[in-house]
């Protein structure tokens, strides 16, 4: 059986589309959950967003033992939470980390990361289109 790729997203991420519009979009995370769907084509995909950090742990572990890739957008989280980077650090596989604005074009407090000292890739400033990109590129990294 394919291993799936998950899709982990944190804290405020299921306000999309109607949070800061003018940085996030309109797009919310049912549309972003149908992107990664779409995108993955026949490929299992485990979709997730969560506002508490244990719960986003968790999940690492259970894509640790089950999943083939992991695509996280870890939010305010990437700046603070080294207890996911840890969680980050035992996962065998491919890790894409994604921002839907471009963190780096931001106040300073956004532009260290600390998933992107674990991640095999960072895509940040594409908009919600950026779980496209992240899906197409970890099919390409899980391909058998």
């Amino acid at each position: 059986m394919t291993k799936p790729i998950y899709v982990i997203n944190g804290p405020n991420l299921n306000r999309l589309g109607k949070r800061e519009p003018e940085i996030y979009g309109t797009t919310t995370l049912a549309d972003v959950e149908r992107y990664c769907r779409e995108e993955a084509g026949g490929r299992p995909v485990v979709f997730h967003q969560s506002n508490s950090e244990a719960q986003i742990i968790d999940w690492i572990h259970e894509a640790i033992d089950e999943g083939a890739g992991i695509i996280i957008n870890p939010a305010g989280l990437t700046f603070v939470s080294i207890p996911i980077m840890d969680a980050l650090k035992m996962f065998p596989g491919p890790i894409i980390e994604l921002h839907i604005s471009n963190i780096h074009k931001r106040e300073p407090m956004y532009h260290n990361s600390l998933v992107s000292k674990v991640a095999t890739a960072v895509i940040a400033g594409l908009g919600a289109d950026g779980y496209r990109t992240a899906m197409s590129a970890m099919l390409r990294l899980t391909a058998a």
